[in-house]
């Protein structure tokens, strides 16, 4: 948590209110902390608001968050004085998080608020004390945390609909492109692109189901059968092989023995009962976990690859033609690996541009490769 450091009113720090009832402020100086002051109040309403939707820690924390940013709002309360006037607009970047904290509450708002919290100006600022310029840090990490549980909940959801949109975005594009460079008419390559989306969006639904099923049947053969239940009155008490059951599931020399005894019906002691484990008990097959989670992530990469292969074919669906269809399909998709793009980067606290760029760069260049590609083959069989 952040620490509570009270900014000292009696100090004569540049910062303090009483160096500013010393020399009276500048207008410049109004303006920032007036502007400051706005800030702090909706970053507050921000942690308030996904409090709101929050319940046990997390929800004390962020309660907590909230009411450190009162106390900055305090300090410019203190410093502004009767300059105080009426509320100001907190920034576009503190009003949007605002917005998506009381309408969505997720893990965005928390990857947007940390990037908000490390850009914080009190470091440089020589009104803010050096405790809230603390503040600030501590809060980026206490962000941090909480994001880091939002993303880790959703990695496997998320990772499949950027890699399967992606996958349909580029892999489709190249495709078209390829096809067009090649001189072919802009019928087949519509053709061309159709055939790619549902070839590609049925291997990507076959090759997640498959996986998924297959790992669910790893997990099954690695679980503990309940044949201890049965045998264990059947075996020979001076020849058995039941200690080494147990020791082969990964206990302690000590469990293991305890365990055996527990299960010969030996064990007349009062021993460590923390060497005493629950009961085995048949564990019911859950077919919602063996099928319905291979059929969904099947369904889900499948809709997932479609959705971003479609996009470069649209201008042809529509009856474009030629370098203009080309064209407006390598904007479309340069726009939504933009989109994708800054998703991750909002998603992973860093910069969303960056990240959105890297994804078009990565994108068109992979499309012009197979572009020039397709130029060379059209010339060769031409």
């Amino acid at each position: 948590m952040s620490p509570h450091v009270q900014p000292n009113p009696s100090a004569t720090s540049p910062g303090s209110p009483a160096a500013a009832a010393a020399a009276p402020p500048s207008a410049a100086e109004i303006k920032r902390w007036r502007q400051y002051l706005a800030d702090e109040r909706a970053e507050a309403a921000v942690y308030r608001d996904l409090a709101e939707n929050r319940d046990g820690e997390e929800r004390e924390i962020l309660l907590a968050l909230a009411e450190a940013e009162g106390r900055h709002e305090a300090h410019w309360l203190a410093l502004l004085g009767e300059h105080a006037g009426k509320p100001r607009s907190a920034s576009l970047r503190s009003q949007f998080l605002n917005f998506l904290a009381r309408h969505f509450g997720s893990v965005f708002v928390l990857a947007l608020a940390q990037r908000a919290e490390s850009r914080s100006p009190y470091i440089k600022d020589p009104n803010a004390t050096e405790a809230m310029a603390a503040d600030e840090q501590i809060h980026e990490e206490v962000v941090r945390g909480l994001a880091t549980r939002g993303r880790n909940r959703l990695a496997g959801t998320f990772r499949a609909a950027v890699f399967g949109a992606n996958d349909g975005l580029v892999s489709n594009l190249s495709l078209v492109m390829g096809m067009a460079a090649s001189g072919v008419a802009s019928s087949v390559v519509l053709l061309s692109g159709i055939a790619g989306l549902l070839a590609g969006a049925m291997s990507m639904g076959a090759g997640e189901f498959i996986s998924v099923r297959s790992q669910r049947e790893l997990l099954d053969a690695t679980r503990p059968t309940q044949v201890t239940l049965a045998a264990a009155p059947k075996l020979d008490l001076e020849h058995n092989e039941l200690l080494l059951v147990y020791l082969a599931r990964g206990m302690t020399q000590e469990a293991a023995q305890h365990r055996v005894s527990e299960r010969l019906g030996l064990l007349s002691c009062d021993c460590d009962p923390s060497l005493s484990l629950h009961p085995e008990e048949a564990a019911e097959e859950d077919q919602h976990e063996t099928v319905g989670t291979a059929w969904g992530a099947a369904l889900s990469s499948f809709c997932f690859f479609a959705s971003g292969a479609i996009i470069p074919i649209l201008p042809f669906l529509f009856g474009m033609t030629g370098l203009p269809a080309l064209l407006v399909a390598g904007g479309l998709v340069g726009l939504a690996l933009l989109g994708t793009g800054g998703v991750v980067g909002l998603l992973s606290g860093t910069s969303p541009v960056t990240r959105g760029l890297r994804q078009l760069g990565i994108g068109l260049g992979a499309a012009a490769v197979t572009y020039v590609l397709g130029l060379v083959f059209g010339t060769v069989v031409g």
